[in-house]
């Protein structure tokens, strides 16, 4: 379960204070994936950190009671002078897992072939973002935050496979998805919010998180 209560975040742009939760209250259960749209600039990625906990709020609480991931495309366990192999071994260690396995469950998902044994470093955008959902799916947590759907690769093959086992997981855990294209959602997601003026406003399906956010979206 993860649960926030009168939650709120603020930022200081330089020219006026940008509200991303004000005295925000929701849950999340176990067993109840959940997708969230919200538009460009709202504090998505902000509100994925909270959950995570890598970020802070202002004011109020935020209880988490079950193994939550760190978000997709968070790097920072990651060190980028050592291979995928050695960062592979090095997470599953401080996870307690076996580092045979999770190295050969990311070398198999991302099939990136002889570059997993060069420096993380040397990796284009769309090889570290395959390598980054790699060792979320490897870790198996209860919650998986996912920020704007699947990692920002072409790669077919890697779409197909790590689509396949998220889906698998869903069947033991929660996928908490944000997102500003509602199609992003629809594969993993049954119910939904909507981020909107501070405020979480969740609904029991998909569809209606849409009308609302559909309208928003023809307003501005």
């Amino acid at each position: 379960m993860l649960e926030f209560i009168n939650v709120s975040k603020s930022f200081w742009t330089g020219t006026q204070r940008k509200i991303i939760l004000d005295q925000a209250s929701f849950r999340v259960e176990l067993g109840n994936s959940i997708g969230i749209l919200a538009a460009n600039g709202t504090g998505k990625t902000t509100l994925i950190n909270m959950m995570a906990g890598l970020e802070k709020p202002d004011e109020g609480q935020i209880l988490r009671q079950s193994r939550i991931s760190f978000p997709l495309g968070f790097m920072g366990g990651v060190v980028n002078k050592h291979s995928g192999t050695e960062n592979a071994r090095y997470i599953a260690r401080l996870y307690g897992l076996d580092p045979d396995y999770v190295e050969a469950f990311c070398r198999y998902l991302t099939g990136i072939e002889e570059y997993f044994d060069m420096p993380v470093g040397t990796y284009s955008a769309g090889m570290r973002s395959r390598f980054s959902f790699s060792l979320m799916l490897a870790l198996e947590f209860d919650i998986y935050l996912i920020d704007e759907g699947m990692p920002g690769t072409t790669d077919v093959e890697f779409n197909r496979k790590a689509g396949s086992i998220l889906q698998d997981r869903l069947q033991s855990s929660t996928v908490i998805m944000v997102s500003h294209q509602a199609k992003v959602l629809e594969r993993f997601c049954r119910s939904a919010a909507v981020l909107r003026d501070g405020k979480l406003i969740m609904f029991d399906t998909l569809e209606e998180a849409k009308q609302l956010y559909n309208y928003d979206e023809a307003q501005s």
